[in-house]
């Protein structure tokens, strides 16, 4: 029989002031809160709660650095939709968890980490464009200084530290199939967060984030340009096309089982659904060139003649016929594609090309390497208000790109682009699981998708198209690897990598 023991007066007492001080602790909080409160507003506990979520994520991200980057896909994807609520710096959250899970990863194994993983041409295609970025620090056309430490995030900072961290840290077949589920399941809740803007109304966060300026994009006609909790109605549509694509062929892969054919297909469905209800026509170049593509790495001929037939049939739709045209997303669609470079802000965008060349050629250095990186858009008028760049809409990436970084830079760009997925494109035909060569070519595609999106609107240097798009490049880089790993039902060898 177990003995218990009585309690003695010590005990007690030591209870007592036990309780005393854990009194004392929460009432001191309660005042300091109400303090912060005071003199701060809502603001004063929001700070409190992000220097504790801070001091806990960090902690956390540097035992499992996993961690930190499904984290960081998270909060690119809905953290800029989070902001419109809460008055956090989303961008910056990001290249936050990016560092802290870089240095997760490296301080705990730095001399057992097996860099070799990271010798591949997309790194060093992402570390030669960082590199021309850094330089154009040194550009005497730029304005200014600081403008390039908030733009060359999106433009170069990004790419420069995703792809070595996926081909170093997410390397197996179970962190594709994570990073696959994380992205689809939240494109999902995307589309379904879009819906209830259409049918059911925007709340009152999103009807202030209109009136602050964002109606000017967003209601056209009368008619509400969908965005989700993604950062405008052109990146939610860009992006839901992108999953699309990606889901959409990996649904008609081989040797799947029910339930991942079900969820991929409906994952696929509303990328489609986002699309549409999104109205943005710049879109619609995502599935129709990720389509090709599927059928050029295919090397199907059954594929390839369902999938032409597929896409004559949605050409003569829209191009043919007048049905669902009092559907104002599908008349936007086929408006695009029956008037094509005739539509007035098709005809804006040709005349502001030309306007930019007639600039840019005007003086040699200006020409050859551009204005500056953030001299253009937002940061443009942020930074350098009333400057020619400033004032320029650039609405296409590569415009930007071409404004701010000139003719080399632009040209390394598409240079470094074509090379790299050329290259993926030999390793995708050599990989021999058919599931896995499936979801390859499914990656392939998106990318070539968003990369000739990009003409028409700004999406790849944006979140979270541009983090999905350098972490599917990374593991198309690392076909052989995966192909050599068994799956994720299967036991796996153990590695020195943190988890």
């Amino acid at each position: 029989m177990p003995s218990f023991s009585q309690p003695t007066l010590g005990d007690a007492r030591q209870e007592w002031w036990g309780r005393a001080l854990r009194l004392v602790l929460v009432g001191g909080a309660a005042v300091g809160l109400g303090g912060l409160c005071a003199r701060l507003g809502l603001l004063g506990p929001v700070l409190l709660v992000g220097l504790v979520g801070g001091i806990a994520v960090s902690a956390i991200v540097f035992g499992a650095p996993r961690l930190g980057f499904w984290a960081t896909l998270i909060v690119a994807i809905v953290g800029l939709g989070v902001k419109r609520y809460v008055p956090v710096p989303m961008g910056l959250t990001v290249d936050v968890l990016l560092a802290l899970t870089w240095i997760g990863l490296v301080v705990p194994v730095a001399g057992r980490l097996d860099w070799h993983k990271a010798n591949r041409p997309a790194v060093w295609g992402a570390l030669l464009w960082m590199g021309y970025v850094t330089f154009q620090l040194l550009n005497p056309e730029a304005a200014s200084r600081l403008a390039w430490a908030y733009a060359m995030r999106g433009v170069g900072l990004h790419f420069a530290l995703v792809v070595p961290l996926v081909l170093l840290l997410l390397d197996r077949r179970r962190d594709l199939d994570w990073f696959l589920t994380i992205w689809f399941v939240l494109s999902i809740l995307g589309t379904l967060n879009g819906l209830r803007q259409k049918f059911i109304g925007l709340d009152p966060f999103e009807w202030q984030w209109l009136r602050s300026g964002a109606a000017v994009q967003h209601i056209l006609f009368g008619k509400l340009r969908i965005f989700s909790f993604f950062s405008d109605a052109g990146q939610f549509g860009a992006a839901q096309g992108h999953v699309a694509v990606v889901a959409g062929i990996m649904t008609i892969g081989r040797d799947l089982s029910w339930r991942r054919r079900l969820f991929y297909g409906l994952t696929a469905l509303c990328g489609i659904v986002g699309l549409f209800i999104s109205g943005t026509r710049g879109a619609m170049a995502v599935p129709f060139f990720g389509g090709v593509t599927y059928l050029v790495l295919s090397k199907n001929w059954r594929a390839i003649l369902l999938g032409v037939a597929a896409m004559a049939m949605a050409y003569g739709f829209f191009m043919y016929t007048s049905i669902g045209s009092s559907v104002y997303q599908i008349q936007r669609f086929r408006d695009a594609l029956q008037r094509g470079s005739d539509t007035p802000s098709m005809q804006v965008r040709l005349r502001n090309q030309e306007r930019l060349a007639r600039y840019m050629k005007a003086d040699p250095v200006r020409y050859a390497i551009g204005g500056g990186i953030g001299s253009v858009g937002s940061w443009g008028r942020r930074f350098s208000p009333g400057t020619w760049l400033a004032e320029f809409p650039p609405d296409s990436w590569y415009v930007r790109l071409w404004a701010e970084t000139g003719t080399a830079g632009l040209g390394l760009y598409l240079g470094l682009w074509i090379l790299l997925m050329g290259y993926g494109a030999v390793l995708v035909w050599r990989v021999e699981d058919p599931q896995l060569r499936q979801a390859l070519i499914g990656l392939h595609a998106g990318i070539m998708g968003i990369l000739m999106a990009s003409y028409g609107n700004q999406v790849l240097g944006q979140l979270p198209t541009g983090i999905l798009v350098y972490a599917s490049l990374a593991y198309l880089s690392m076909a052989p690897r995966l192909a050599d790993d068994p799956p994720s039902s299967q036991p796996e060898q153990a590695d020195p990598t943190p988890s």
